[in-house]
């Protein structure tokens, strides 16, 4: 069946049946008869068909035991509304020839959308054409440049030879990616401290990294980046996490994107509660309990047992002079056993906690009461807000603080066992806090000048 494709839109399929034996001179006829009048002059089909904008009217029907079926297709190059119409008005035709008939539109067909896939077929055939014809010009330069880069800063960190940017050896602060593209990415704006962790078995290197730095965790915004997170969160120390947008790539991303995630990283524990990532959060305090705790055992036999090494490798380092060679063997002895009896009695005259407790009484403007203060809050993992004579008003947990402080009425002084958000910053501000006393800033980027926000270690 020939269809004219210069001016056909739509196809109109018209499903044909008879009571009688009928011819397609029959079927044509009552098609251009009985609409004849029935829509106006606009959509006369004799005047559109001279005009143009309907085709030659295909017919194909076969008769079987004295009834006639069939179909006819009309092509419209009318607009979807004409089309529509013209097709519906074919519905009204009730006689072919002699004989009672019913013709009833199967589909309105979009006969582009046919030439469209002809088109996307060859323009993949064209492209891959190309492709393997050689590289665009663009594509070689973006090429070059990265050659160039990666050639000229990128290193090999470790025994896993792990990619990095050239300041990852020196820098107190590092920022972990997830492969190479992305510590090219970085390197291309500037930014030299990054190491990637090439999958999701951490290597050692960035574990050893976590526990000497403070460590960034810039992960794509898909579900690779939370499972590279949740491992990093087991076998090392994170301090922050930064993402990209959902559903993009660090490797992707722009000088400005690049720069917004990392001001708005987000300290881990405030992560996960913001994420309802239950189990990571619960053993993420764990964790950090566990590493408290054995501070606070460990500290005054381990400093002890260092000041007797540093002692005896600094006595083995000092050079040979003839005094100390004629120096007898029980004179070296007493002289040693002299310093050892010294750091004894430097140990016993330190006073006990709870001593210390009972004769320092607390003043929020006392800095080694808020020390020991920030201390006890940040293993109890709480939040306290407290009155000028330091006297605890309120007890929230680190993850609810700050919405409980935006629900009080007065507060002057508050003191968190975690770190100073943005938010909280925020929260105080507009309650009138005076001091946030803290384990250690976060990224703020907004301080008010009538508030002082201190560090434990600036405390």
């Amino acid at each position: 069946m020939n269809v004219d494709p210069n001016i056909t839109k739509y196809l109109i399929k018209a499903k044909i049946s008879a009571d009688g034996v009928v011819e397609k001179p029959d079927v044509v006829g009552a098609i251009f008869g009985q609409t004849e009048g029935l829509l106006g002059e606009e959509l006369d089909l004799r005047d559109l068909q001279k005009g143009g904008k309907i085709g030659r009217i295909e017919v194909e029907i076969d008769s079987k035991k004295g009834r006639t079926e069939g179909f006819a297709l009309i092509p419209s190059g009318l607009d979807q509304v004409e089309s529509s119409i013209l097709a519906a008005s074919l519905e009204t035709i009730d006689r072919i020839g002699p004989c009672k008939a019913k013709v009833e539109i199967e589909s309105v067909e979009d006969v582009r959308q046919e030439r469209r896939k002809k088109i996307v077929e060859r323009a993949e055939q064209l492209y891959k054409k190309m492709s393997e014809s050689g590289k665009t010009v663009s594509e070689s330069i973006i090429s070059t440049v990265r050659e160039e880069v990666e050639r000229g800063e990128i290193i090999s960190y470790g025994e896993e030879k792990l990619p990095a940017g050239p300041a990852i050896r020196d820098s107190d602060s590092i920022i972990v990616v997830e492969g190479r593209n992305d510590v090219l990415n970085l390197l291309k704006y500037g930014i030299k401290n990054t190491i990637a962790v090439q999958g999701t078995n951490i290597p050692r290197a960035v574990q050893k990294l976590s526990t000497e730095r403070t460590v960034t965790v810039f992960l794509d915004g898909d579900r690779g980046g939370d499972l590279i997170l949740k491992e990093m969160l087991q076998v090392a120390e994170v301090d922050f996490v930064a993402r990209a947008p959902p559903g993009t790539e660090v490797e992707e991303l722009s000088y400005k994107q690049i720069v917004k995630a990392l001001r708005y990283k987000t300290p881990t524990e405030q992560y996960l509660s913001m994420r309802g990532m239950n189990d990571e959060l619960k053993s993420f305090n764990e964790k950090n309990d566990k590493d408290a705790n054995k501070e606070k055992h460990e500290p005054e036999h381990v400093k002890n047992d260092q000041k007797l090494h540093d002692h005896e490798r600094h006595e083995q380092k000092k050079p040979d002079h003839k005094e100390q060679e004629n120096e007898p063997k029980h004179e070296k002895q007493e002289h040693h056993q002299r310093e050892i009896h010294v750091i004894e009695e430097k140990k016993e005259r330190q006073p006990e906690p709870d001593e210390v407790k009972k004769t320092n009484k607390f003043s929020i403007m006392d800095p080694n009461s808020v020390r020991r203060r920030i201390t006890e809050l940040l293993e109890k993992k709480e939040t306290q807000v407290v009155d000028e004579k330091g006297e605890p008003m309120e007890s929230f947990n680190l993850a609810e603080a700050p919405d409980k402080i935006s629900e009080m009425e007065k507060v002057e002084y508050v003191m968190t066992g975690g770190v100073i958000s943005q938010r909280l910053v925020d929260i105080c501000h507009k309650k009138g806090v005076k001091i946030i006393y803290g384990v250690k800033k976060g990224n703020i980027t907004k301080k008010p000048e009538n508030m002082r926000v201190v560090p434990i270690e600036e405390a």
